[in-house]
Parts: structure tokens; sequence; C-alpha cells
């Protein structure tokens, strides 16, 4: 099945495959965001890394949001290093998407024997 940006999100996955098995287990997020930069600019992919937006109610102010990465002003990616998702994880990304504006955003999660990756669409945009 075609989703919205899926030949772009199945790139992504692809570096994010191969940064695992180069990488393997017990690495902090941070390494395997580093890892994933280097592959998305090998790739030509163009992104913004820790992006942030900021938040208000109404029209005041409250706060900021920042998104590890942003992959070309389309695909959001929210990074992991755990053994297993949770709604924390799942209401992180949703709250990225609405704060972002952007449809289609991807939770990869580098710290489980197999590279997990759950993708997430905002359809409010």
């Amino acid at each position: 099945m075609n989703y919205k940006y899926s030949e772009l999100t199945k790139a992504i996955i692809g570096l994010s495959m191969k940064v695992h098995t180069q990488l393997g287990l017990g690495f902090p997020e941070l390494v395997y965001k580093r890892a994933l930069v280097i592959e998305l600019k090998k790739a030509g992919l163009l992104f913004l890394v820790e992006k942030e937006q900021d938040i208000f109610y109404g029209n005041e102010w409250v706060g900021k949001r920042r998104v590890d990465i942003l992959v070309e002003e389309k695909v959001l990616l929210e990074l992991k290093a755990v053994s297993e998702f949770n709604n924390a994880h799942y209401n992180q990304i949703r709250n990225c998407l609405k704060a972002f504006k952007i449809e289609v955003g991807l939770l990869i999660n580098f710290g489980n024997t197999s590279l997990q990756f759950k993708r997430f669409v905002n359809t409010n945009v």
C-alpha cells in the first residue's frame, strides 16, 4: 500500500536499518542520531536537526517543542534507544506533528535487537 511520502519514509527506514546493523545495541540515542545524520547526508536528503517550534495557547507563547530530525520538511523523525516503545513516546510524536504542522512522522527505536519503527499521520494538517 502506498502512503503519503512512502518513498521517502522507506528510504529513511532503510538508512535507519543500516545504522542499526552497523552499530548494534547499547548506544545512547545521540550516537544513533549522529550516525543517521551521516547516512541522510550521504543519501543527499535535506534535513534539519533539533529544529524548534514555538508553542502557543491561544495567542500566548507557552513553550517550545524540539524534533530530533525533520527530513525534506515533510517527515518528522523522533528517535529512541529504548527496549520498547510506550504511550509516552507515541504522545511525544503526535504532539510534535501537531506543533510543527507536519503530516507524516516516524518513531524509530534503535534500542531493540531489531530496528523498530512506527509511522504516524497527523490528519489535522
